[in-house]
């Protein structure tokens, strides 16, 4: 990734893909938050395949779309905390929009960058809707075992200070506080997608049926005999892609 942008006086890395014509109105922005890494080496592979389909989504759908990673991961400065990675997601919601002729924002999260958007969402009416892929309806599972988590985080890479966290009750208090079931609840009546394999066993289809039931009228996808790392199925890239379309076109009133 070849940009970046600051949060808490950290450095992250950014991709910035712009539609080639806007045909004389304003762009819709989409910003995209990938998961939590499922094998070690910073994250880079769990970021890898985002620049690319920010570029598809500018390119074949009309979309101004910012793939970034989070602190700790690849080329992003910091340490990982669920808390810190909200942070940077609503800093690129604050980055995007400071992106002239950008004035609807939606999301569009993967796994632990799912409940996250859904979390970021609920808190900033500047943000129209949300696609959430593969995403838990909370943290629990980390929260009952943050020691564990931390050793799990520093095999990853996505925390490199031997010194973080600072406070370690401070760092897995953080677990508890984004529940995107809960939060969910507050976004409606805008937008939510909620996309999930079939057969994901990281996180249970049950968790996209209690995200969809809060939120009262989210359109729920579920991808038969999907796994948990949909970014690379085609169906739900199609789903996504489609999603898209019918929030840019109800942006502009189109057919």
């Amino acid at each position: 990734m070849e940009q970046r942008f600051s949060v808490d006086g950290l450095q992250l890395a950014c991709h910035l893909a712009k539609p080639a014509e806007n045909h004389g109105r304003a762009q819709p922005g989409l910003v995209i938050a990938h998961g939590f890494p499922a094998e070690a080496g910073g994250g880079a592979n769990s970021t890898a395949t985002f620049p690319e389909l920010a570029d598809r989504a500018a390119a074949d759908h009309g979309w101004l779309a910012l793939a970034f990673s989070s602190r700790g991961v690849g080329e992003s400065e910091g340490n990982f905390s669920l808390n810190g990675w909200l942070r940077d997601l609503n800093g690129a919601v604050a980055h995007l929009r400071s992106e002239a002729g950008v004035d609807s924002v939606f999301l569009m999260g993967f796994g632990t960058g799912g409940a996250l958007a859904i979390e970021a969402a609920a808190s900033n009416h500047a943000v129209r809707g949300v696609a959430a892929v593969a995403a838990p309806a909370d943290f629990e599972d980390w929260a009952r075992n943050p020691r564990k988590l931390l050793l799990l985080a520093r095999e990853m890479g996505v925390v490199r200070d031997e010194r973080f966290p600072a406070s370690f009750e401070t760092w897995s208090e953080g677990l508890r506080s984004v529940r995107a079931a809960e939060a969910a609840a507050r976004l409606a009546p805008r937008e939510l997608m909620v996309v999930h394999g079939s057969d994901d066993d990281s996180v249970p289809v049950f968790d996209a049926r209690a995200v969809a039931d809060a939120h009262g009228t989210a359109d729920l996808r579920i991808i038969q005999g999907a796994r948990h790392h949909l970014r690379h199925d085609p169906r739900a890239i199609a789903v996504l892609l489609g999603w898209l379309d019918r929030q840019r076109a109800a942006l502009f009133g189109e057919a």
